[in-house]
């Protein structure tokens, strides 16, 4: 394939991630995504064959966005759960801030119950409780966690972060003002870190 077709199926990635994330998949033609990438839909059909294709771009574009492996492979040795779940929570929420396209692309997939629901679910938010249940695992092999469900602690604590994020994002104008992250951080890590932490 060469640079330019690369870069045009770049582009159509981008422009449909943004169209998913904001009026959702069911709702998005491939005559949009042409007219949004300022380009006409056979020219968009010689980069990818249907709707669905460019959905599956769009999914697997978002771990490369994400960037995840550096974050992950630095946590992997750590041993002081605190630090872990500060790290881990820093990352979630500054990132998903920065990036609500993310979050509403996740939405959408779940209220229309598309079929990719899960996938786009694990590509997103799946992917960070997973990585925590296994540290957490990892911790409690080496003695240093209570007796707890690993996977129950795991989800409800990502779960915490994505809702502070879509608290500064897509909540916003319906709750006030919202917590900053830095105090939701400092207030909610040091509690989880206690109740996990072997006395």
């Amino acid at each position: 394939m060469t640079s330019a077709a690369t870069n045009r199926k770049e582009q159509i990635t981008e422009v449909a991630t943004d169209c998913f994330s904001r009026f959702g998949y069911d709702k998005v033609t491939v005559k949009d995504l042409a007219v949004a990438c300022g380009i006409s839909e056979p020219a968009l059909y010689r980069h990818f064959a249907s709707k669905e294709a460019i959905f599956e771009s769009v999914l697997d574009s978002l771990n490369e966005r994400m960037q995840t492996a550096e974050l992950f492979d630095r946590l992997s040795t750590e041993e002081d759960i605190e630090v872990l779940l500060r790290e881990l929570a820093s990352f979630v929420i500054s990132f998903f801030q920065r990036n609500d396209d993310i979050q509403r692309l996740l939405l959408y997939a779940v209220l229309m119950d598309h079929p990719r629901a899960r996938s786009v679910f694990q590509a997103t938010r799946g992917v960070f409780a997973n990585y925590l249940e296994e540290q957490l695992v990892r911790l409690d092999n080496l003695g240093g966690l209570q007796p707890v469900n690993v996977r129950i602690t795991a989800r409800c604590f990502v779960g915490m972060l994505f809702d502070c994020a879509l608290s500064q994002t897509l909540w916003q104008k319906l709750q006030g003002s919202p917590y900053p992250p830095e105090e939701v951080i400092a207030n909610n890590v040091p509690i989880y870190a206690r109740g996990l932490r072997r006395q």
